[in-house]
């Protein structure tokens, strides 16, 4: 017996009975042939990524049973011929979960022969006890072995005095006019 998935989209204008009838009806027919359906959801009326049949909506079914292959030709069979059934998928999904729990069991047992490393401290304790920097890249530091660049040469800095500024007075200040010197 293997552990299948079908997912197929109804006509999104189907009556609930009806939807209800063809679900109603796998499920008879997969439980005659030995099986059983584990998972029946109604999805609901939902957009479709493209149009199907001139409709932009239908209504996803999703049935997870496990079966003979035999009985799965006819589950496709029959909704092959329901004019209720614009589309169908069927997956095989007991492989897959074989996958999922080999894996699981390899990453315990990992985990059971790897003891947990001890939590080591950011900054080494002789650096932080003595107050030092640590050594080691600093964030914004060119990288070893990097091109350097000519540094800028550096100028002598220019002593400026401060300057002091006196309250400005409001009163009108005459001016005299400026005699121009003629010849030169």
């Amino acid at each position: 017996m293997r552990i299948y998935e079908e997912l197929f989209i109804l006509r999104p204008d189907a009556p609930e009975e009806e939807i209800d009838h063809l679900i109603e009806q796998l499920t008879t027919y997969i439980a005659s042939q030995g099986g059983n359906v584990d998972k029946s959801d109604k999805w609901g009326i939902r957009k479709l990524a493209y149009r199907v049949q001139k409709r932009n909506e239908g209504f996803y079914v999703l049935l997870q049973f496990t079966t003979k292959p035999e009985t799965v030709l006819e589950v496709e069979r029959r909704l092959r011929v329901s004019d209720l059934v614009m589309k169908f998928q069927n997956v095989r999904i007991d492989e897959k979960l074989k996958k999922i729990e080999k894996r699981k069991k390899e990453r315990e047992k990992r985990a059971a022969r790897k003891p947990a490393p001890p939590a080591a401290p950011s900054v080494p304790l002789e650096h932080a006890m003595a107050g030092a920097e640590p050594t080691g890249p600093r964030p914004g530091a060119p990288m070893p072995g990097a091109p350097v660049a000519a540094a800028p040469v550096a100028t002598a800095p220019v002593a400026t005095a401060p300057v002091a500024t006196a309250p400005v007075a409001t009163a009108p200040v005459a001016t005299a006019p400026v005699a121009e010197k003629v010849g030169e």
